[in-house]
């Protein structure tokens, strides 16, 4: 119990500094010799995550931009339309949003939208962005749930006629599928961090996004880290398990491994939030250590003609051929 108690409190510490490390630095401008409007746009950077020249892409039907100092006349802009924006302003009367934000389309048709509306209804045009806002959806996670059940339903049909293989359970012989769940277990993870303790970094990253990890906070840094070893992790795993199963045999295999994925994708972020997520995460990478260790040292060849592993040498269990 004091050996787990240690090993608990050793994680909440090295959490503890990458939270606290993780945070964008604002810049020290007291010696710099700018402008002032170059000042107050590096402000609202690091204030408000955006700043002056930021291009969107409108996500409602319309929206309506007021012709201040002319009030109540909107010219509307509409869904899929670009805007960039143009100039703040404070407005200490208004109790809804005091922060108003001019956008401008084009020459013609530009004005005024409080900031919280005009957040609500559009999307940063980066790729990078677009991808997040499409995985933020609520929709989204709702056609995961949906796939999700549609996975072990089909599975559980396979199970029932033969058996087939399944990640851990059942495994292939390769250390790849439990290394991408770990991998996506602690991506997965790591998101959550950021969205129930530092939602400032990720809606930072949000509207300034980067897929090169150094330069980027530490925790940041390692989520895109992480992801970065999931695509080549994949990469590695189809190359494994086209070597040593049918195609038919891969399909269902991949199926019951994105069902596996996917769960583990939501498991971790929710029980994050609840500290719990950190416990079933060192309880995942304390199997795949073990599973590792089982495998390593079983299989020390590989056959010259397929890449199938091997035990001994001699003929390939696979493909037949001799390996001398």
């Amino acid at each position: 119990m004091g050996k787990a108690m240690r090993i608990i409190g050793l994680s909440a510490l090295f959490l503890l500094c990458m939270v606290t490390s993780c945070h964008y630095p604002g810049p020290d401008m007291s010696d710099w010799d700018i402008p002032q409007r170059t000042r107050d746009s590096l402000t609202y950077l690091t204030e408000h995550h955006y700043t002056l020249n930021a291009n969107f892409k409108v996500e409602a039907d319309s929206l309506p931009l007021e012709q201040l100092p002319v009030k109540d006349v909107f010219r509307n802009v509409y869904k899929g339309e670009r805007i960039v924006v143009a100039e703040f302003m404070t407005q200490p009367g208004d109790s809804i949003d005091s922060l108003w934000v001019k956008v401008a389309h084009n020459q013609e048709v530009q004005g005024w939208i409080r900031e919280s509306t005009l957040l609500e209804n559009i999307v940063p045009v980066d790729p990078v962005s677009q991808f997040i806002h499409l995985f933020s959806n609520r929709h989204a996670v709702y056609f995961i749930v949906v796939f999700l059940l549609f996975a072990v339903y089909i599975l559980c049909r396979a199970i029932r006629k033969k058996q087939i293989r399944l990640v851990y359970f059942n495994d292939i012989d390769s250390i790849y599928p439990m290394l991408l769940c770990v991998l996506l277990a602690f991506a997965a993870t790591l998101y959550g961090t950021m969205q129930s303790f530092i939602p400032d970094t990720w809606e930072h990253y949000y509207f300034n996004p980067t897929l090169n990890p150094f330069k980027l906070p530490p925790l940041l840094g390692m989520f895109i880290t992480s992801i970065w070893l999931i695509i080549v992790v994949s990469l590695a795993l189809l190359d494994d398990l086209f070597h040593q199963v049918s195609i038919a045999n891969a399909f269902f295999y991949l199926l019951g491994l994105s069902a596996v994925c996917i769960f583990c994708y939501l498991f971790f972020i929710y029980t994050t939030s609840f500290y719990i997520g950190y416990l079933f995460l060192l309880l995942l990478v304390f199997l795949f250590v073990v599973r590792a260790r089982r495998s390593i040292g079983l299989y020390t060849y590989r056959c010259g003609n397929c890449g199938a592993k091997l035990r001994n040498k001699g003929e390939c269990p696979h493909c037949g051929a001799i390996n001398k």
